[in-house]
């Protein structure tokens, strides 16, 4: 029986720093504008350094998983169930975002004149959106060489790669050395995020500070009424829809939050859900999710499961419909969720997220002005920090729910971590290898907190 950790000071901990730096960077962004905006690069520079190591944890992670598990019969039910949850999931935050949008009307008595719009700034997010389709969805799912997803930093590409080596390791008789050299490989990537996870106060300070710097508190007024709606749509569908989902699964949401309260400021200050995936992944597998459940459903969920993408996707076009006069009947209103659907799942193979997505999902349904995205780029990035926080907390959850439809959640973990308890109590319950993973994430001293 291990004895139970040593509860960190509050002083000490990542969370009372990083909320330390959201803090200084929204007083520096008012008090100095322009200083605040060259603080950019501090935010830029923390979210590349995750980026930089996602591709490796996700590749031996997820080999580890499939290796351990040798079944492509599990593997298969384990995607297609995973698959069904996102697009049912995604499915109820379209409409919701729908229902609220036409309820409220932000966009209505604006009056806006598309043809005055200066459609310059959002020149190249129009010409990406074009080029967005199924096909080359499906094409940018293979990497043009084996390292090539690593470089471009395609979560998909790795995913299938790390997915081909696991099964073709789970073929062999003799792999025990090669998994668990990869085992050790993947405890190094998570101890290097440990020491990058140190620069997160650092890294959100400099990205708020750009954010009210560049944009101001004064630019968020005129459209007040779309933010609240953005705002208060995500947070009832967090509470209600994955509340309700928590429940009927057997774990509290809320537990849930407070227990991944770091992740979610570290998303909060840098606008980008990728920006914690390591610690998703660390911190899920300590709650009781197996490796191989966590290691398919986290990266696949950052490309399908994007919840609060969806309900902004909705919102925005909607609110430019409305802002622009451009009244849209049931039927195209249905053409347009349907278009959402499919090009929010494509978006993942593009980099530039909503606005490219929007603009493509514009185009297709014809009847909304791409010129009206002009309106959307003052306040954007602070509707995205919304975005980023919903889609990861969709993914926490999805994980916990397969992995219990799978049989592969352990259940006392699960509320011992919830709970605020130790968690390796009992030898059943502790691998040795996990709590130094733990450890190396900077995870462990701070479950009693």
């Amino acid at each position: 029986m291990q004895a139970p950790t040593k509860k960190t000071p509050f002083t000490h901990t990542l969370y009372f720093r990083v909320i330390t730096g959201i803090a200084l960077g929204i007083i520096l962004g008012v008090v100095a504008p322009h200083t605040a905006e060259q603080m950019k690069p501090l935010g830029e520079i923390f979210i590349k350094l995750i980026r930089m190591m996602i591709g490796p944890i996700i590749f031996f992670t997820v080999i580890v998983g499939i290796a351990s598990i040798g079944d492509m019969k599990k593997l298969g039910r384990v995607g297609i169930k995973a698959l069904l949850y996102f697009e049912v999931v995604t499915t109820i935050a379209l409409l919701i975002g729908l229902a609220i949008v036409t309820l409220v009307q932000p966009g209505a008595g604006m009056n806006v004149n598309p043809a005055s719009l200066d459609t310059k700034l959002i020149a190249a997010y129009a010409t990406q959106g074009h080029s967005l389709s199924t096909i080359d969805f499906l094409m940018n799912l293979i990497p043009t060489t084996f390292v090539g997803g690593f470089s471009s930093g395609e979560i998909l590409q790795v995913l299938l790669l790390a997915i081909l080596v696991g099964l073709a390791l789970a073929s062999m008789k003799k792999n025990k050395t090669i998994v668990a050299g990869c085992d050790k490989i993947a405890h190094v990537m998570f101890g290097v995020i440990g020491l990058i996870m140190q620069l997160a106060p650092l890294g959100a300070f400099g990205a708020m500070a750009f954010t009210v710097g560049k944009y101001g508190l004064r630019t968020l007024l005129p459209l007040a009424k779309l933010m609240a709606c953005v705002y208060l749509t995500s947070i009832a569908f967090v509470f209600v829809v994955l509340g309700g989902i928590a429940m009927a699964h057997g774990f509290s949401l809320w537990k849930f939050l407070k227990y991944i309260k770091e992740e979610l400021l570290i998303v909060l200050g840098t606008s980008s859900s990728e920006s914690v995936l390591p610690r998703m992944m660390s911190k899920l597998e300590a709650a009781g999710c197996s490796k191989s459940v966590v290691g398919l459903v986290i990266p696949a969920g950052y490309s399908f499961n994007l919840d609060g993408t969806s309900i902004y996707l909705t919102i925005a076009a909607i609110f430019i419909s409305q802002a622009t006069n451009t009244p849209l009947t049931g039927a195209q209103e249905a053409f347009l969720l349907l278009i959402l659907m499919l090009s929010s799942k494509g978006a993942a193979a593009v980099t530039g997220g909503g606005f490219i997505t929007l603009a493509a999902t514009l185009q297709a349904v014809g009847t909304v002005p791409v010129s009206g995205l002009t309106l959307l780029l003052g306040v954007d990035r602070f509707m995205s920090e919304m975005r980023a926080l919903t889609n990861m907390i969709g993914n926490g959850v999805a994980t916990i729910v397969i992995a219990k439809w799978e049989k592969e959640l352990d259940t006392v973990r699960l509320n011992q971590v919830l709970n605020g308890e130790p968690a390796y109590l009992e030898p059943e319950f502790a691998p040795v290898e996990e709590p130094e993973l733990l450890e190396a994430v900077g995870v462990g001293s701070e479950l009693g907190d």
